[in-house]
């Protein structure tokens, strides 16, 4: 390639303009593609300039190659055709077969070469209608592959009727000196070293510019899940408007913590292994372990016989039952075990806001919209003389912070709240009114065994995290948002997240 480089500068040295450079690459023996880098590297160098020089000819088809000996195949059928009596159709196909044969028979009969005669009975013969014929296709198919020039009508019929020419173009420049002209190409260095301010060298050295506008190579690191996003901006939320996380690492809890404390009866649908995941091994958790056994025994007495204004359940409450270990199906365990807390701290009840955001389990058939795990948000305020009013009020502003402005509340069943609702937002993005989440008051049944006093009444609401994260990044299969079917360039590649912009 150096060779090349050296060849072309010294010819242009001396020719002062390269009028072709095709030309040059059959002087120089090489290709004219091969030659091509060499300029466009040159030219980039601004030692040379280029002009364009566009070339055009007709060069025969792999079918045409073998007509220039053979002769057309209307010649061909002519020629097969003998003077006088002719021949049938058949004895025709047979001595010039195939689409030689077809398309010779049809050119032949076009130009008036060949005649069917029918006079006779039985089968028609092919006859000669002229004693001689000139070639004139076979002509034309010459003068192509001695690159001389056909008359334009001819050409066309040629290439698009018969498919014997193709054309080619081709390009070649016109080379002249650039700006930068040597005979010698000097690579400009990228550094300035100690070598060339030592020696003084660097006033003689070009030096190749600085691309200030260039975007420099991404450093590897890693990239937040839309999950991880929109939790952030939930917890952000969380914590503006005063409240308090509550530890949320543990998911595997007893059933006394996430269903009895909260006044979940122990034949309820939901404790039913169809709905809930149970560890077998350790299969449960003594009561002694964790549980105030004064609180414990509320907590039966309140199922079984009810208090608070409230008549219970009814029925021989089980401690095996509550001891059972299972993957917490709600945060709302952790919930019960912070307002125990709460209840039981010295000095005594002091009010408290707290939430949570993290993952919880359910037994459910998975779908594009559920999943066996899944998190949860939820919110909680604990103080005295609060009312749904009270409730109300902070979903409005929850929500609002979160861009939903507009919310609708349905009446609800809880087995721990009441009163209970839904809560529905409209949504300018769907265009529709969507449920977004559930709330309510927790019942005395499940407070004053914990010990809090009673004027002291807690409202609470909860959602997942996974909806409002499809929505938000146009997402409508869960699973591509989580699971092990979640693509990693859209990982990679997901926006920012901004709530309530």
């Amino acid at each position: 390639m150096a060779d090349l480089e050296t060849s072309l500068l010294q010819a242009l040295h001396a020719q002062e303009v390269i009028a072709d450079s095709g030309d040059l690459a059959k002087s120089l023996g090489v290709e004219h593609i091969v030659l091509v880098g060499t300029i466009r590297s040159l030219q980039a160098s601004e030692m040379i300039t280029a002009e364009d020089i566009d070339h055009f000819r007709y060069v025969l088809t792999d079918e045409a190659q073998g007509y220039l000996t053979a002769g057309s195949p209307e010649a061909q059928v002519f020629n097969a055709v003998p003077a006088g009596e002719g021949i049938t159709l058949a004895e025709l196909k047979a001595r010039v077969s195939g689409e030689a044969g077809d398309v010779g028979f049809k050119q032949a009969m076009q130009q008036r070469w060949l005649a069917l005669d029918k006079s006779d009975v039985g089968e028609p013969r092919v006859v000669r209608k002229v004693d001689a014929i000139v070639d004139r296709t076979q002509q034309l198919l010459a003068d192509v592959a001695g690159g001389r020039e056909l008359p334009k009508a001819e050409a066309e019929s040629l290439a698009k009727k018969r498919k014997l020419i193709k054309p080619e173009q081709w390009k070649t420049y016109k080379l002249t000196k650039g700006p930068k002209f040597a005979l010698e190409r000097k690579k400009p260095a990228t550094d300035l070293t100690f070598e060339m301010m030592s020696k003084g060298t660097w006033r003689m050295q070009e030096f190749k510019d600085y691309n200030f506008n260039a975007l420099g190579v991404p450093p590897p690191s890693g990239q937040l899940h839309p999950l991880l996003k929109v939790r952030s901006q939930f917890r952000k939320i969380f914590t503006q408007m005063g409240f308090e996380e509550m530890p949320t690492n543990q998911y595997v809890e007893s059933s006394f913590w996430n269903f009895d404390a909260l006044f979940q009866p122990q034949q309820h649908p939901a404790r039913d292994a169809h709905d809930t995941f149970f560890l077998t091994k350790p299969a449960s958790t003594p009561a002694g372990r964790g549980v105030d056994n004064d609180y414990l025994n509320r907590v039966k007495s309140v199922h079984e016989m009810g208090g608070y204004g409230s008549v219970g359940y009814g029925y021989s409450w089980k401690l095996a039952e509550s001891e059972k270990n299972l993957l917490r199906t709600h945060t709302t365990a952790v919930s019960s075990r912070m307002l125990y807390r709460l209840a039981n701290q010295p000095g005594g009840f002091k009010p408290a806001k707290y939430f949570s955001i993290d993952r919880v389990f359910r037994n459910e058939q998975v779908d594009r919209t559920h999943l066996a795990e899944f998190h949860q948000v939820e919110g909680l305020v604990c103080d005295k003389g609060l009312t749904l009013g009270d409730l109300i009020g902070v979903l409005n502003q929850f929500f609002s912070r979160l861009g939903l402005k507009k919310l609708r509340f349905k009446p609800a069943f809880n087995p721990y709240t009441e009163p209970s609702m839904e809560i529905f937002s409209y949504s300018e993005q769907l265009g529709k009114w969507m449920e977004v989440g559930n709330s309510g008051m927790f019942r005395p049944e499940m407070l004053r065994p914990m010990g809090l006093p009673e004027d002291v009444n807690v409202i609470a609401w909860g959602l997942s995290l996974e909806r409002p994260t499809m929505i938000l990044y146009g997402i409508d299969n869960i699973r591509d948002l989580f699971g092990h079917k979640v693509s990693l360039s859209m990982v990679r590649k997901n926006p920012l997240c901004r709530l309530g912009l």
